[in-house]
């Protein structure tokens, strides 16, 4: 395979182109906006997921090929995949249940050209039958993981997430099997997703976990409760925050008036997106907007560089599928919270409530924990 080095490849698309603290906190480095991001200058650092060295920031693929809204033009999905590898982004996450199948493919074709210039995270686990259910038996991961290499357009896979924690499957017997993987060179790193931090340690007693995958924004902190984070400080393991925007609720686009498709939107099912919750939960946002005013930032960008702030093993994931919004995202990198700014936006938060459960019934009922 011939790769591209990451100077050429930048010269090549010019070309083409013209309440309380539950983690410790992590300054982050000065700056105001995403203009560097604009004027095309890379400022990304890096930081671990155990062992595994990534971008602080990196792109969740899924919404590219639908769930939060019909497939994208696969094209500009390709270009927008580029732009974050231009703009620093060397982690990419995608699943072989996104699409189902295409995401990867996506995926795979746009990152062909610098593959070993960056890490791609993908995931096992779900049946992929038309309903929410699991299927991580050891022969089936050995047979996926065939599959999402091809997909992938890769002869290995830099971290493989069990996508949800089979209840069917004891947990040790998926962590032998990935051991087996990581020996044969298949796969690099191990993670787990939504898993409760019971299910981590027996994981991790197996096969070392790099990284751990689950829902955590400014309106979504059941980890911090659950003890997922604190296991996660305590055995080196990475913690990669999922809709870390709250499914684009923190971005501040939506309002009262904001209609989900039931058919290509998953959130139409989720209660805090409801015609029910949606307004009383609106309060926050609007606080969020103000804040981020002071900041000269965009609550997108508050939103994620309070992630970053609450320890160095965290890296968001934000997804999207325009260049605008994906820019706007790395601007979060030069937005400066000091100790005091955590303070007080989560004291400012904690008066207001969420409305509703952030998944539906089906889907909730596939997390490995209830808190």
């Amino acid at each position: 395979m011939h790769l591209i080095k990451r100077r050429d490849f930048l010269t090549m698309t010019t070309l083409a182109t013209t309440g309380l603290i539950a983690a410790p906190l992590y300054s982050l480095g000065a700056g105001n906006s995403s203009e560097n991001h604009k004027n095309g200058e890379n400022n990304m650092k890096t930081r671990k997921l155990g062992k595994m060295e990534v971008s602080e920031i990196g792109l969740g693929c899924m919404n590219m090929t639908g769930n939060y809204n019909p497939p994208a033009d696969h094209q500009k999905s390709i270009a927008t995949i580029r732009k974050a590898f231009e703009n620093g982004v060397t982690f990419f996450d995608t699943a072989e249940v996104y699409g189902p199948y295409t995401d990867e493919k996506l995926v795979g074709e746009a990152l062909q050209p610098f593959r070993d210039q960056v890490k791609i995270a993908t995931k096992f686990g779900f049946a992929i039958d038309g309903t929410v259910g699991l299927d991580s038996r050891p022969e089936r991961i050995k047979r996926v993981v065939e599959e999402s290499l091809k997909r992938l357009r890769t002869d290995h896979i830099d971290l493989y997430y069990q996508h949800r924690v089979d209840p069917n499957v004891p947990i040790e017997d998926v962590a032998g099997t990935i051991k087996d993987l990581i020996k044969q060179g298949k796969v690099l790193h191990f993670g787990l997703s939504e898993a409760s931090a019971k299910t981590i340690r027996r994981a991790h007693a197996v096969q070392e976990v790099s990284a751990v995958q689950s829902e955590y924004s400014l309106w979504t902190r059941n980890v911090e409760l659950n003890g997922v984070l604190n296991t996660c400080e305590e055995l080196g393991i990475g913690f990669v925050p999922w809709s870390p925007v709250g499914a684009g609720f923190l971005t501040g686009k939506y309002d009262t008036n904001t209609e989900f498709d039931e058919k290509s939107d998953f959130r139409a099912g989720f209660p805090r997106f409801s015609k029910e919750f949606l307004p009383l939960n609106m309060p926050i946002i609007e606080w969020l907007r103000s804040y981020a005013a002071t900041k000269n930032a965009t609550p997108a960008q508050i939103s994620l560089a309070w992630l970053l702030a609450k320890s160095p093993t965290i890296v968001p994931i934000p997804g999207t599928r325009f260049q605008t919004h994906l820019l706007e995202n790395l601007g979060a990198q030069d937005v400066r919270l000091t100790i005091e700014d955590i303070q007080d936006i989560e004291t400012s938060l904690s008066k207001f409530p969420v409305f509703g459960d952030r998944m539906g019934k089906d889907h909730m009922s596939s997390i490995d924990y209830t808190i």
